[in-house]
């Protein structure tokens, strides 16, 4: 074989192999990305069934928190007369960055997963203030206690209502990613109030905070304020958790859950409020 054709076949095998590995790892991104999507989805369909089921069935459900208009907010927590009532506004942006608002329930399988999968990603686009980020606590899978357990009913609740605690304490993104490290499987199993109070621990509330915390939990300080966002929740007419919206567009799932796709929409969103006119002044 002459030293050219020895050449071009040389070329031609590494640019096979070249071919071959850029097509496993495109192979490798899609089993990722669809693995999260299918966990995601399959996990949002089975809290929505739950939700559905026990919605029309009432059944030996225990009596959850009442909402109260009037009931006591945690720092930081939007007011009644904002369109995001009973979030949780979390990072650094200013008024004109595009707004992410994720409704989630602590008991959620989906809402964990999509934390392990991009909760540090939606974390760091509010702290780089390139997403204003809202949190909005949702509480429907309070009905799937399905043992009847008292010591962990109502626990999206009372984890909302411990969350509250911790943001009175400073820790408002350190206790909601602790939950969700914690979260209680199978579906329906619940915290206990003792849970909870670890988790704190967990989250970095010690000494006199942790007395100040366990003391709010114990009191129930911010069950009000979890039943008012459960109740936002269903006034709104959402089919379940994880549910996002992006500037009022709804953000799929597959997206939340994938940094590099979430990070061009907040982008794109960013370049679509920047590029929108400037409101006329009001006539006089």
């Amino acid at each position: 074989m002459s030293q050219a054709a020895k050449n071009r076949r040389d070329r031609a095998a590494a640019a096979r192999d070249a071919a071959n590995s850029d097509e496993r790892r495109r192979e490798r991104l899609v089993r990722i990305v669809g693995a999260v999507t299918v966990v995601a989805v399959v996990f949002g369909i089975i809290g929505v069934a739950v939700y559905a089921r026990n919605s029309s069935s009432g059944g030996d459900a225990i009596a959850a928190p009442s909402a109260d208009p009037n009931a006591a907010l945690p720092a930081t927590v939007l007011p009644t007369d904002d369109e995001r009532r009973y979030g949780v506004p979390y990072g650094t942006a200013t008024a004109d960055a595009p707004v992410l608002e994720v409704w989630e329930d602590f008991q959620c399988p989906a809402c964990a997963a999509v934390e392990q999968a991009n909760g540090d990603g939606i974390a760091a686009l509010a702290e780089a203030g390139k997403v204003q980020l809202v949190w909005r606590p949702a509480t429907f899978l309070d009905r799937a206690n399905l043992g009847g357990d008292p010591a962990v009913a109502n626990s999206s609740t009372r984890a909302t209502a411990a969350w509250g605690c911790a943001i009175d304490a400073g820790k408002t993104r350190e206790y909601h990613d602790t939950l969700y490290a914690n979260h209680p499987d199978p579906e329906g199993s619940g915290y206990t109030d003792e849970q909870l109070i670890a988790i704190a621990g967990e989250a970095g509330i010690s000494g006199a905070e942790l007395d100040t915390f366990t003391q709010c939990l114990t009191d129930g300080t911010y069950l009000g304020w979890a039943a008012n966002s459960g109740a936002a929740f269903q006034e709104d007419g959402i089919a379940g958790t994880p549910y996002a919206v992006l500037n009022g567009v709804e953000v799929p799932t597959e997206i939340l859950a994938d940094k590099a796709s979430l990070d061009a929409l907040v982008e794109k969103a960013a370049e679509a409020v920047a590029s929108s006119p400037a409101p006329s002044p009001a006539a006089s």
